[in-house]
């Protein structure tokens, strides 16, 4: 059910709350301190996530914010070049903090609808091999893709960019922070989804229902780099074994179910695409988040009016996004898209 009481919050799956067995798990986590590499729970939380997504290490981090930075600030040094696409997450929503903290030029390439970048556009854009011009270091994807309705992309889609990038001698990550439902929509393992990147960073924090924390995986000697530079910005925790213990939880139970919330989400999509006013394609929406277009009026303020009747969701412009997660029911979805139609036949 919903998180409280005639409340349906559909802003994020940063919205879950940690199940009982992830609670029992940080209440009796053995710990240490970790920036002397001593805290077991930490430790084996790494070598499990790097273990499942095809890598040779990983890092525990706060967020999936600092674990795109720190992964950028690894690859990158100052005067540097990154490219991704012109709606990836790291560039839009993420307070330019490559560039701010390290120097690193963020070159945005245009994107389709679903987060695809466009291969002749990157090729087209990638700075020469010369001393007149940045070094192209970084190509950064997203998967999933926020903006692009939850788009899950295969190995295959991905493939082309990435090929690019190999060409120019870049190194690749992969914004990860919902891999997970990426692997579980396509049905293929995440290590898959992780092979053609140097590096990925992952939330533990959405749709796997942890209270804090993402895991930046790669090999060996990137990892060592990107421990440095996370104690740098301030990342060094002690003993933080004790948020850590949930992610081990979550790896082992939340994901599967991450289906539930696929299915949550077409359930909204297809009961939205019946309501006058709205536009949304439910053959569109891969995971879980679904926005939805409200042609010439004003997402923020239609969000307003459904937070008055107890539906919580993120607008702006002529839009409104909706995300499912754990703690979301189908019942809670019927219950929305009721609120949802009413609002909208007051609108109009």
């Amino acid at each position: 059910m919903a998180t409280a009481p005639n409340v349906i919050d559909l802003r994020s799956d940063t919205l879950t709350q940690p199940t009982a067995e992830m609670r029992k798990a940080m209440a009796e986590a053995p710990v240490g301190d970790d920036v002397y590499g001593e805290d077991p729970t930490i430790n084996k939380l790494e070598a499990t996530a790097a273990e499942r997504l095809g890598k040779e290490a990983g890092l525990f981090v706060t967020s999936g914010s600092m674990g795109n930075l720190v992964a950028a600030l690894t690859w990158c040094d100052r005067s540097d070049e990154a490219y991704m696409g012109a709606d990836a997450h790291l560039l839009v929503n993420e307070m330019g903090a490559i560039a701010a903290f390290g120097g690193v030029q963020m070159r945005p390439i245009p994107n389709d609808a679903r987060g695809v970048i466009d291969v002749d556009a990157f090729e087209a854009t990638v700075s020469p091999a010369s001393g007149l011009f940045p070094r192209p270091r970084l190509l950064c994807l997203e998967n999933t893709h926020n903006r692009g309705n939850g788009a899950a992309f295969s190995v295959a889609e991905m493939q082309p960019t990435v090929d690019v990038a190999r060409a120019h001698d870049m190194a690749i990550h992969i914004d990860g922070a919902r891999i997970w439902n990426a692997a579980v929509a396509l049905g293929v393992p995440a290590a898959d989804l992780a092979s053609v990147a140097d590096s990925l960073s992952f939330c533990l924090s959405k749709g796997l229902s942890c209270p804090v924390g993402s895991v930046l995986v790669g090999d060996r000697e990137f990892i060592a780099k990107a421990r440095r530079v996370r104690k740098m910005l301030g990342g060094g925790m002690r003993q933080a074994g004790i948020v850590a213990a949930a992610g081990l939880v979550a790896l082992d139970t939340m994901i599967d179910r991450l289906a539930d919330d696929h299915a949550n989400a077409q359930q909204l999509a297809k009961g939205l695409a019946s309501i006058p006013g709205v536009t949304v394609d439910p053959a569109t929406i891969e995971t879980n988040i679904v926005y939805m277009e409200i042609g010439d009026g004003d997402g923020a303020e239609l969000s307003g009016a459904l937070k008055e009747r107890g539906v919580l969701a993120n607008g702006r412009f002529n839009w409104v996004r909706f995300v499912t997660r754990n703690g979301i029911s189908s019942e809670d979805v019927d219950e929305a898209l009721d609120v949802i139609s009413t609002v909208m036949r007051t609108a109009s």
